[in-house]
């Protein structure tokens, strides 16, 4: 099927399932569907050949399974998934959003600002509406307070005209646009950072929020909200995994209740608590930018006080880098305020991804499976095994590497994102975290870590039988495919937000070992200057020596031994082929010469006598 033909059938049938879930009350997005859709074929117990065409029959199926898993109220994996398409449609790395941010704000700024720059008034009247209308200019990109508020505007409108007075206008005028465009961000930073001065000062600030106080306090109330969120999420994962081990060691337990559910409860735990940790380490880098500008902001301001004090006049080639710098802090104080409000919503909005928790196990269901369990967490887990580390020489031909040899560790990609790929391929989907003290697998230019040493032992002897197993695992469970980061696997399925993180892998470790070197007597290439003298009578000799040899003068003999001995040398021109053509090609056969002569071995006579005897035959015989 040619591609176009093939996406214009795949949207058809998007387009059918979210109608489909329409009717029944549940209104999906595009995204949510097309990621069910895929999900589905690649399930292998739905029976969906990867090779051939879907025919009708396969679309009807496909539809009615998609539409079944999307209505299912009841169902952690479909809450996963949501959570997922969720995630990835509305997170952006800290560098991506703040572009996105500045981009925004220079569209919502883009008519006032041709307004500006397209004016050509003439008239008084015409020139204080454009002078007003840089001042809201001013204002609107500042973000320092609203246009309609005339105490604002007043404030705004005094301390432009200390920088550029009405008179400029026709100055202004006459420049190009992008000399106009330039200008005006730059009055917007000077008069920002006149006004966050007279605010400093208690003269002025009208409608300035104190963004760093509000930040100082919202920081940690926000990471204090995302923290009690994580632990809780941690400790219903550790009780997860507690029962499902528990399950493991005695079969007969899952005729009781439904482990998948359980175990798919635990893929929802766990991709929230992936989640809220990036969350938190974008918050953490947010407190670090706050922390770091605001004794910036102190140093700027109080640099400002020493550089004017109490003059009456002061250079603007001074104080207008300062109002700039302290411009281009309130801008990253603003960027920080809507980051973090951002982040915040985040995370508000993926708690409701977790509500089949309650409704499938209960707390009193909970508490009658972990009778007899000790409910472990990951730290636990961890220091079990400390000690128990891969042994170097019981592998040839496989590399292992160790955290405390390993200089980037922390920058290397984990596989399964630092889970125990055996575990979860032996025991149909456990989730324990591996542990590096252990050792790291360097398998194909990839890391595995393991939760014990015979788990690594295992998976060492054939590598490739357990991560065909987790992929296998994965076509069941499709959230799998963003929780253990198998997107390498499945390209198709690869989210958006994570489409830059794909070549992590290419990161290679850089291991550390002890060493030892000698460092030679003497590096570097000797200096002494032999022709050096430090006698001045020696050098007197010298010089004598040198005064006696320019008045002598130099005979050359030549002995026999040497005569004729030069080298001599000529060049010649080798001949070259010549030929000639004429206009036609013709040939000459001439008769064989035959002549003899007889008589010369002599006869009776002393005397020989030679007869010539000529047998060529003439030219007009041949």
């Amino acid at each position: 099927m040619p591609p176009t033909q093939a996406e214009s059938v795949i949207k058809s049938i998007i387009r059918e399932i979210g109608q489909e879930c329409a009717a029944h009350g549940e209104i999906v997005s595009e995204t949510l569907v097309a990621f069910m859709v895929k999900a589905v074929v690649l399930d292998p117990s739905n029976g969906f050949n990867m090779d051939r065409a879907l025919i009708k029959s396969d679309v009807q199926k496909l539809v009615k399974l998609c539409v079944a898993r999307l209505l299912d109220s009841k169902n952690p994996s479909l809450d996963t998934i949501k959570m997922q398409v969720y995630f990835d449609m509305n997170y952006t790395s800290r560098e991506e959003f703040l572009q996105e941010h500045h981009r925004v704000l220079e569209s919502r700024l883009g008519p006032i600002s041709r307004e500006i720059t397209d004016n050509r008034s003439c008239a008084r009247e015409e020139l204080e509406s454009l002078y007003r209308k840089i001042v809201s200019y001013v204002l609107l990109r500042s973000g320092l307070g609203s246009p309609t508020d005339i105490k604002i505007v007043r404030e705004a409108t005094a301390a432009l005209q200390s920088v550029f007075p009405q008179a400029e206008l026709g100055t202004f005028l006459t420049l190009s646009k992008k000399d106009k465009e330039r200008q005006l961000k730059e009055l917007t930073m000077i008069v920002t950072g006149i006004r966050l001065f007279n605010r400093d000062c208690g003269k002025g600030g009208e409608g300035i929020d104190d963004l760093p106080a509000i930040l100082h306090e919202a920081i940690p109330a926000t990471t204090q909200h995302i923290d009690t969120q994580l632990q809780i999420a941690q400790d219903q994962a550790y009780r997860y995994t507690a029962i499902l081990e528990k399950v493991t060691q005695n079969p007969l337990m899952s005729q009781e209740f439904q482990p998948y559910l359980l175990k798919e409860a635990l893929f929802n735990m766990r991709q929230y608590e992936i989640f809220l940790q990036i969350i938190l380490s974008d918050i953490i880098t947010c407190a670090q930018e706050v922390e770091m500008m605001i004794k910036q902001l102190a140093a700027q301001l109080e640099q400002l006080k020493m550089t004017v004090k109490s003059k009456t006049a002061v250079p603007t080639s001074q104080v207008f880098p300062i109002f700039i710098a302290l411009s281009n802090l309130w801008t990253s104080f603003q960027d920080e305020t809507v980051l973090l409000s951002v982040l915040s919503n985040l995370t508000t909005h993926l708690e409701p991804f977790l509500g089949t928790h309650e409704l499938l196990f209960p707390e009193r269901v909970i508490q009658d499976l972990l009778d007899g369990v000790t409910v472990k967490t990951d730290v636990c887990r961890m220091k079990e095994h400390m000690e128990d580390k891969v042994h170097l020489a019981d592998f040839r031909k496989l590399e292992w590497l160790f955290p405390e040899t390993t200089a980037n560790f922390d920058k290397l990609l984990i596989q399964y994102r630092g889970f125990c790929g055996y575990t979860f391929a032996t025991t149909d989907g456990l989730l324990l975290p591996g542990n590096p003290a252990i050792g790291i697998l360097k398998y194909k230019e990839k890391y595995y870590t393991f939760n014990t040493r015979d788990a690594a032992y295992s998976f060492a002897e054939n590598p490739e039988k357990y991560i065909d197993l987790v992929r296998e695992q994965a076509k069941k469970n499709a959230e799998l495919i963003q929780l253990l980061e198998l997107h390498q696997q499945f390209e198709t399925l690869i989210p958006y937000s994570q489409m830059k993180d794909v070549d992590k892998h290419y990161i290679k470790p850089i291991t550390k070992w002890e060493s030892s070197t000698q460092t030679d007597t003497h590096i570097l290439p000797p200096t002494i200057v032999r022709s050096y003298e430090w006698n001045e009578w020696e050098l007197r000799r010298k010089a004598i020596q040198l005064a006696n040899l320019r008045q002598k003068v130099t005979h050359s003999v030549q002995t026999d031994l040497s005569h004729m001995r030069r080298e001599n040398f000529s060049q010649v021109y080798s001949s070259k082929d010549a030929s000639t053509q004429s206009k036609r090609e013709s040939s000459t056969c001439v008769p064989r010469p035959q002549i003899y002569i007889a008589g010369l071995r002599g006869g009776k006579t002393k005397t020989t006598h030679g007869v010539k005897v000529n047998l060529t035959r003439a030219v007009d015989e041949t």
